[in-house]
């Protein structure tokens, strides 16, 4: 216990000193080391390219998942300085790329237009979330609810996902690991919380689940949290499809280019970082998402 604690409070310590360094020393692009914004506008833009995330070995039961870019040139860097290495402040610019991502989602797969948006999580470790003195999924799916609220929709972050320790122990980091490990590493380490769990205070039945994360790469941890939602329980949103979204995707070798929704009048606004791009449209069916 004493141990746990402890590391909490390291880990809320580093946070913190991470923070005071941010306020005091001169920022830098997080992308390409650029002096000024914490992301530079050629960077974001790279962000405001939403494709269809394709794992090389497709999983089955991968959900339909779009990332804002990929995971690829000044993205990586960007997305590890966020979550590895403290730079918190990239939660607006990352967290805007995620709502982009979740919008263009929403427009390409059937539902009720009107139906509130619940943004879940994927869960991560206790250990991790001691080192790092965070949740940076959590955050980002805060940072995109605000975004999506300010375009218009129902949209809430939902933690109503848990995660189990079972019976091998803790799961192991997926780094490193190749597609059959990460799913093996991951299989059954997921669970949809009880309907009377406080998590689903309030989530009226039949809204739109979208699993989110910042990063995938084999859809493992994608395809053990969907299946987790859309298993047997009674929840308010067990008879929802779940969809996903990420901020970034690993490229496929050959990529097949995204075929956006036709254009419409739906735009998620940025913020954050003087100069940078303040909108990026997204090409939606107005009927479908304008009056969420």
């Amino acid at each position: 216990m004493g141990t746990d604690v402890d590391a909490g409070v390291a880990g809320v310590l580093r946070a913190g000193s991470r923070a005071l360094a941010d306020l005091v020393l001169p920022r830098s692009c997080a992308g390409c080391a650029r002096p000024g914004d914490v992301l530079c506008p050629a960077c974001r833009r790279r962000l405001t390219r939403p494709r269809l995330a394709e794992p090389r070995r497709h999983p089955p039961g991968f959900p339909p998942t779009v990332a804002a870019g990929a995971y690829a040139g000044p993205v990586r860097p960007a997305v590890l300085a966020f979550k590895e290495h403290g730079r918190a402040e990239l939660a607006g610019p990352l967290g805007t790329a995620l709502a982009l991502a979740v919008c263009v989602v929403l427009a390409g797969a059937a539902g009720p237009a009107g139906a509130p948006v619940l943004l879940v999580p994927v869960p991560s470790s206790p250990a991790a979330i001691r080192q790092r003195g965070r949740d940076h999924v959590r955050e980002l799916a805060d940072r995109a609810v605000v975004e999506l609220r300010d375009a218009g929709l129902d949209a809430r972050t939902a933690p109503v996902l848990g995660r189990l320790r079972g019976r091998a122990g803790r799961t192991r980091d997926s780094a490193g690991l190749d597609a059959a490990a990460r799913r093996a590493n991951l299989s059954g380490r997921f669970q949809a919380r009880p309907a009377g769990h406080g998590a689903w205070a309030g989530v009226p039945a039949g809204s739109r689940l979208v699993l989110v994360d910042d990063v995938v790469t084999s859809g493992a941890t994608l395809t053990e949290g969907a299946r987790a939602l859309a298993g047997p329980g009674d929840t308010p949103c067990r008879d929802t499809p779940v969809l996903a979204a990420v901020v970034a995707a690993t490229p496929r070798r050959v990529h097949r280019p995204f075929a956006p929704p036709p254009p419409g009048a739906f735009t998620v606004r940025g913020r954050g970082g003087e100069g940078a791009d303040r909108a990026s449209t997204v090409g939606t069916g107005a009927r479908r998402l304008a009056s969420g």
